[in-house]
């Protein structure tokens, strides 16, 4: 059973409220620091118990953000309801309303925090007994962690949803007046919850693969928010997008924050043989390449293609020094897999691409486009992701961006000024 701690409330005034916060054990928070190593506990998840909710309790969740949000929602859909909760038609009437948050640019925090104020204000309108519990998820969660808990009764990371109806809980209980875990994983994976799609109408899903990144790239802060990378098996993601054909969708899209990184370990099915860790050519990691036996994405991509022919079958976000020969030549095998990459540069500069920590060239990336088209035809389609106004950028090297983009000719491209966030640096 976790601790209850005593913690102040900062307010608009000089006074401050005391508060009861169920959280993990001090051990379990994660540390400020720039390395990895600083902020991922190895251990497992916190023992947080409670009595499982009781039916009639409602909720509702509103998702800004990435697909993988849009991934996670369907997660925390599926844990709430297996926990007794109800989905609300709308998000007033809900005994419990969830956020789940960006925190890559400040823009999308600001969104958040405008939308907790408004929730703020309607609940002081309310009696004490019918106001709703708020409960912040995702990365904003996990980046401020208890700095939310002026606005919001729940704070809950990304590895931490399996928690959530035990610390919704102990707030609308009143065991505590607000609860959170943003310890990160691992480990976890979610690999073995049956998602909650919000439209069962749609011919397209998501089916997350992966989670967390390993390259800390230097304008990036989804390693601090997601951690490590940890990729589901290949068998619990073969059979997911084999439930997905049987029920009618037309067309799956593989997700994880570096997908095309994918190793699964596990040999859940025995097949698995030693591989070898390979970047497409003039490409470099930036931490230590996973050698051994298990299935990388080549492997799960044919898997997946295999499924059904009729089935389309597309993939984000991938980094570029992943797209090795053996990914290229799966999808030149199967006409189901979807003609159109996205290939993230961020610039067109190669020494900007240095202080981004990109582990790639100019002249390596526009080498592995010439691959692509040379390996897929000329008609591939190409998209890409842009940052403008990187630490130290010139005019030149702006220049190089738009230079590098007219070169290549993307079919879309997804660009934005850069966004100063904690951990995020130029070396």
């Amino acid at each position: 059973m976790s601790s209850l701690t005593r913690r102040g409330r900062n307010s608009s005034t000089s006074q401050q409220r005391r508060r009861r916060i169920l959280r993990p054990k001090r051990g379990f928070i994660p540390k400020d620091g720039k390395s990895l190593a600083d902020f991922i506990e190895t251990s497992t998840r916190p023992a947080i118990s409670s009595p499982r909710s009781p039916n009639g309790k409602s909720f509702s969740i509103q998702t800004y953000g990435c697909q993988m949000n849009t991934s996670d929602t369907e997660i925390v859909r599926a844990v709430l309801s297996d926990a007794g909760y109800a989905e609300s038609s709308t998000q007033d009437d809900a005994d419990v309303l969830l956020l789940n948050t960006c925190a890559i640019r400040e823009k999308a925090e600001t969104k958040i925090w405008t939308r907790l104020s408004e929730i703020r204000a309607k609940n002081r309108k309310k009696k004490k007994d019918n106001r709703q519990t708020v409960a912040v998820l995702g990365c904003m969660a996990e980046r401020l962690k208890e700095r939310l808990l002026e606005r919001a009764d729940v704070v809950a990371g990304p590895d931490a949803y399996r928690d959530l109806p035990s610390l919704i809980d102990v707030v609308s209980g009143g065991e505590a007046s607000a609860a959170f875990n943003v310890q990160l994983s691992t480990e976890e994976t979610y690999g073995d919850i049956r998602p909650v799609r919000d439209n069962h109408s749609s011919v397209s899903a998501f089916t997350s693969i992966q989670r967390g990144c390993n390259n800390v790239c230097s304008f990036c802060i989804v390693p601090h928010t997601r951690g490590r990378e940890r990729s589901r098996s290949l068998v619990s993601i073969r059979d997911e997008v084999l439930r997905l054909a049987e029920n009618g969708y037309r067309e799956v899209t593989l997700l994880g924050q570096n997908v095309n990184s994918y190793f699964d370990r596990t040999d859940d099915d025995n097949s698995s043989s030693a591989t070898k860790s390979e970047t497409a050519k003039g490409f470099s990691n930036m931490y230590t390449l996973r050698d051994g036996s298990g299935h990388r994405f080549a492997d799960l991509l044919e898997a997946v293609a295999e499924i059904d022919p009729e089935m389309r079958v597309r993939f984000t976000s991938p980094h570029p020094k992943d797209f090795s020969d053996d990914v290229l030549e799966v999808i030149s095998k199967y006409p189901n897999i979807v003609r159109g990459l996205h290939l993230p540069a961020q610039s067109g500069s190669s020494e900007m691409l240095k202080r981004m920590r990109r582990g790639h060239t100019r002249e390596a990336y526009l080498s592995l486009v010439r691959n692509i088209k040379s390996t897929l035809g000329p008609q591939t389609e190409l998209s890409t992701d842009m940052i403008a106004g990187f630490c130290g950028e010139t005019e030149e090297e702006h220049r190089d961006t738009i230079r590098l983009m007219e070169e290549v000719g993307y079919e879309q491209a997804f660009m934005f000024a850069y966004s100063l966030r904690e951990r995020t640096y130029s070396v």
